[in-house]
């Protein structure tokens, strides 16, 4: 028993061993003269709309498939990479530790890596790795574990400033699939969707000091804490944080939050939740235009029968709800705002999922596609004056929108792999995907760097 315990500890040690090297780097093409580029620090991008000010992209895709600069093997996990500073940083699972791995964005060079135990088994089955990105804000590094766990490192070096038991400190409740809302950093504020109970009250959300984890406000709600990750939003010259709520209840309760972002008081709640107690909601809000200066009109959407909301915030923070497209359930993706145009994947699975656009001021549907198959429920970056789309399956194609319908410019497969459900991240001209699942070929979960630098 001894013999065959020391070999299983050294083939798992061999198994870590190899998991730590990256493919060797190829040089990228030299960036384009006038080309403008930006960091990638947060889940949806710097602007935090799934939006990217990048320019001179490759916009004729080969069939062939894209030039791959580098990949690194990674574990479980939906995740995708935070890039700042010329650090790239990456979260998953390996056996029971949550790893946060630190690379060079070009060369895939590995910087530092830290891992900390988190035993976790899904009671729903499916990956058991976190559902959050990294955040990289003011030099340091946040992450918010499967289980619960909050990490402050620093960016240069991987050492821990910080960290706080989320389940213990804050009496989180039970959730589906772990816990999986990414923050957001404002300020010198880390806010984070918890769910849970803090001197007997009811808390949705939490603001924590950046310097040192220390608790600065709590969003006193009932609602619990969804995958959905919150957004910044300045409505009717005020400061704050949307949030669309809905944990683990019987019966599901949930819906849109507006919280002032430097109080923690809840300034809004708009109601919407599917009724089956097993609905999850992972796609976050976007602002759309008004027609009526006086209201702030706030879209959320869910894939488990409720669909989409549009609602109407006026300046005393009362709410009403402008319309409702029920067909219009967003599953993870943040839809595309092309006002007055709202564009996205509707649809539960894979096999029913299809592109629809509502006009955004009324709520009627304009039309929908499946694209000619493949794309699943595909997420969309908006970049270069134009819209690039990742399916679930690795396929990768430009799009061309508009009231009229969809036009596939070009089209390329990256990789043929399920469960490509990680909105891809750009900067400096490189573009980087997460192959989430065992692909074919034997390719594995790993994250990807292609060329993607144009003329």
């Amino acid at each position: 028993m001894l013999i065959i315990s020391n070999i299983s500890k050294i083939l798992r040690w061999s198994l870590l061993f190899v998991f730590t090297f990256s493919a060797s780097a190829t040089e990228p093409a030299p960036l384009a003269q006038g080309a403008i580029t930006a960091e990638w620090p947060r889940l949806l991008g710097p602007t935090d709309n799934a939006t990217s000010p990048e320019t001179h992209l490759l916009h004729n895709l080969p069939k062939t498939g894209l030039p791959i600069l580098w990949e690194s093997p990674k574990g479980n996990g939906f995740g995708g990479p935070a890039i700042a500073n010329q650090h790239l940083v990456i979260f998953y699972r390996v056996e029971e530790q949550e790893v946060i791995d630190c690379l060079h964005p070009s060369t895939g060079k590995r910087l530092w890596k830290y891992a900390y135990n988190a035993p976790y088994l899904p009671r729903y089955g499916g990956s058991r790795g976190p559902r959050t990105s990294p955040v990289i804000a003011d030099g340091r590094v946040f992450t918010f574990g499967i289980t619960g766990h909050l990490h402050c490192l620093d960016l240069a070096t991987g050492k821990v400033l910080w960290d706080r038991d989320g389940e213990k400190d804050f009496a989180m409740g039970k959730s589906f699939f772990g816990h999986g809302s990414t923050p957001l950093v404002i300020g010198k504020k880390l806010l984070v969707q918890v769910g849970g109970k803090i001197d007997g009250q009811s808390v949705n959300s939490v603001a924590l000091n950046t310097d040192n984890g220390q608790l600065l406000w709590k969003a006193v709600h009932p609602w619990g804490a969804s995958y959905s990750s919150p957004i910044p939003a300045k409505l009717h010259g005020r400061d704050c944080i949307l949030v669309l709520a809905g944990g683990e209840s019987r019966p599901p309760i949930g819906g849109l939050l507006v919280i002032d972002t430097h109080t923690g008081q809840i300034l809004a709640e708009a109601p919407h939740r599917a009724t089956i107690a097993e609905s999850v909601s992972a796609s976050s809000p976007v602002v759309l235009q008004s027609l009526d200066k006086t209201s702030a009109l706030v879209f959320v959407s869910e894939s488990y029968g409720a669909g989409g909301a549009c609602f109407s915030i006026a300046k005393d923070f009362s709410v009403t709800t402008a319309w409702k497209a029920a067909e219009f359930g967003l599953y993870w993706m943040t839809p595309l705002v092309k006002e007055p145009l709202l564009f996205g994947f509707a649809g539960q699975n894979e096999r029913l999922a299809e592109l629809i656009a509502i006009d955004s001021l009324t709520g009627k549907e304009l039309w929908r596609t499946d694209l000619g198959g493949g794309f699943g429920r595909a997420s969309f970056l908006n970049v270069d004056q134009s819209i690039l789309c990742l399916g679930e399956f690795g396929d990768l194609a430009w799009l061309e929108l508009s009231k009229d319908g969809a036009k596939i410019k070009s089209r390329t497969k990256l990789f043929n792999a399920p469960e490509t459900w990680t909105l891809p991240a750009i900067s400096r001209g490189l573009l980087y995907v997460s192959q989430n699942e065992p692909g074919e070929g034997g390719t594995q979960p790993r994250i990807v760097c292609y060329d993607f630098r144009g003329k």
